[in-house]
């Protein structure tokens, strides 16, 4: 199945889950459905089955959306007391859609428990309470963990609710990822339990003593591979050491953070952004969240080649230079965000673990499989690489090759179901199928004028702005949240303050610190004095020019407060 036609399944209104092997494009079409949605004013509910993968979502964790939590069963009182919190019974009677990601590792009982907080809270006896389920994830990928208590941890396609909910099955067979054919013959072959011979030398072919290094690697030279690895060593000892034998400035920022302080934490301790992140230039860093428009996703590799006012410049490994800005995780209720984390969406790359590497798409890796300790696992590893040129072995056991049979069999059958289903889809005539899709639309969306068309209320690019700066946020914070550049953001700021000179911008003081402020302000003043003409080319040419660390964004920023004053 494609994309496309998986799509078209998605806006039937059917419950579907969305699977097919790493790299096929299941996050796509997920934020396709989810932008469509919005579009749409449909109410969706974001969510995964851990916090990693929900922060590349955009969403929280299933368990803590649907009040859960870490519980395995619940009571008669427990769905009363969940009953009893007004934030829970509103995002209830709100949502129409939920998606729930990675799914393969969430247990088969929590999975039967969302159904039951479901139809209790919409007060509907039907599977999962009326609302359309997605489920998304690929069965081959890491498998839920018991904790001491729990009880023995099975995949979700165990649970009761599975066949009542009567999953409609989208299995995508493109592949987006690996673009090596030889290679993705190999983890189709592992994926299919069936390894071949000349498979296996294709692996050998990247396996070296510990130490040694591949020189057939079309990758960079600098591009040095990511180090995986199947058990929680301390990467992050690794990554500090390697930053510390690089020469030069270490430049330091701080995520920046607004919302329930509860919230705030869940974040944090999700986000695969650093609190601080530390650089200098050379270091070999990965981008932690996908922006197609910006050139990179989640797991593209670079290093640090210098900074500007917006932040750190990293270089690919395909040699494009990259002016990273700050981007936002958020947890959104009504549409508002509740609790929000800026940050520059990148981590040092010189080592991580499989389990954080879960959902990335990387060029070049360095692994040693030789202590898989799981079947999968080296499945899980091998097809985060996009091709075998990227791949550096230091080991291999005979559990790195193989997959649990009991998945494979399960996964055979998807595939037969999801061509059924796919039939099913394409016997319908256009027509009939774009009425269904517009009757489910009619069905969860809001009110509608009398054309069919949804009631919108647009706001301006400008207006939104000044939402932001009333709520307090900083111009880094604005401009990640609108992805537009601070550039842009402080274009804004000047015609509010043109047209609003009462507007409060005391918090932006801050942006820099209160030594450059001080400088600059005190530089403008000894050019300008009363008039209020303020050109900025020769303040920084006293200054020294942008070497001196000073940046034409500072300048303006200072200026907005001299105006101001004049105002």
């Amino acid at each position: 199945m494609t994309q496309i036609e998986a799509l078209d399944i998605l806006k039937l209104g059917y419950n579907v889950f969305l699977t097919g092997p790493a790299g096929s494009g299941k996050t796509f079409v997920l934020n396709k459905y989810i932008n469509f949605l919005k579009d749409n004013l449909v109410d969706v509910g974001i969510t995964a089955s851990t916090g990693i993968a929900a922060t590349h979502m955009g969403g929280t964790t299933i368990h803590s959306w649907t009040g859960m939590g870490i519980k395995d069963s619940l009571t008669k009182g427990d769905l009363e007391e969940l009953k009893t919190r007004k934030y829970l019974r509103d995002r209830f009677d709100r949502t129409q859609v939920l998606v729930i990601d990675e799914v393969s590792m969430l247990h088969h009982f929590r999975l039967d428990l969302i159904n039951e907080i479901c139809q209790y809270m919409k007060n509907n006896s039907a599977p999962f309470g009326g609302i359309q389920i997605i489920l998304c994830g690929d069965f081959f990928q890491l498998p839920p963990i018991a904790r001491s208590g729990e009880p023995l941890a099975q995949f979700a396609y165990e649970a009761e609710i599975w066949k009542e909910a009567n999953f409609k099955i989208c299995y995508l067979e493109e592949q987006h990822r690996q673009t090596d054919s030889a290679f993705l013959k190999v983890l189709n072959e592992i994926r299919g339990n069936k390894l071949s011979e000349e498979g296996m030398k294709h692996l050998l072919s990247r396996k070296i003593d510990q130490g040694l290094t591949l020189v057939q690697t079309k990758v960079k030279p600098w591009s040095e591979p990511t180090r995986l690895h199947t058990h929680n060593i301390d990467v992050d000892e690794i990554n500090n050491r390697e930053l510390g034998k690089l020469s030069g400035q270490q430049r330091e920022y701080q995520m920046e953070s607004k919302g329930r302080k509860p919230l705030v934490d869940a974040l944090k301790k999700s986000c695969l952004a650093p609190e601080i992140l530390k650089l200098k230039v050379g270091a070999k860093v990965m981008f932690v969240k996908n922006n197609f428009e910006e050139g990179y996703v989640n797991g593209t590799l670079g290093k640090i080649v210098g900074f500007d006012y917006e932040g750190p410049i990293v270089q690919t490994a395909r040699g494009r230079n990259i002016h990273v800005k700050t981007a936002n995780w958020m947890i959104e209720e009504e549409g508002k965000p509740k609790a929000t984390i800026g940050q520059y969406p990148l981590r040092l790359a010189w080592a991580i673990t499989v389990h954080k590497s879960q959902g990335m798409s990387l060029d070049a890796i360095e692994v040693d499989l030789s202590k898989s300790f799981e079947r999968g696992m080296g499945y899980v590893a091998l097809s985060r690489v996009r091709s075998l040129e990227g791949l550096t072995l230091l080991g291999l056991n005979d559990l790195a090759t193989q997959v649990r049979g009991e998945v494979l069999d399960f996964d055979e059958g998807l595939r037969k179901i999801s061509n059924k289903h796919l039939a099913e889809m394409m016997s319908l005539p256009d027509m009939e199928r774009q009425e269904k899709q517009k009757k489910f639309l009619q069905k969860v969306s809001p009110v509608r004028t009398a054309s069919g068309r949804i009631k919108k209320v647009k706001v301006s690019t400008m207006e939104e702005t000044r939402k932001y700066l009333e709520a307090g946020m900083g111009l880094k914070e604005i401009a990640g949240l609108r992805g537009a550049k601070i550039g842009t953001i402080l274009d804004h700021v000047e015609k509010l303050l043109a047209e609003d000179p009462k507007l409060d911008i005391r918090h932006l003081e801050s942006e820099i610190t209160p030594a450059k402020f001080k400088k600059i302000w005190g530089v403008f003043n000894s050019i300008y004095g009363e008039n209020r003409e303020l050109r900025l080319s020769p303040v920084m040419k006293i200054l020294g020019g942008e070497n001196s660390g000073f940046f034409f964004e500072h300048l303006r920023l200072v200026r907005l407060f001299l105006k101001k004053r004049g105002m």
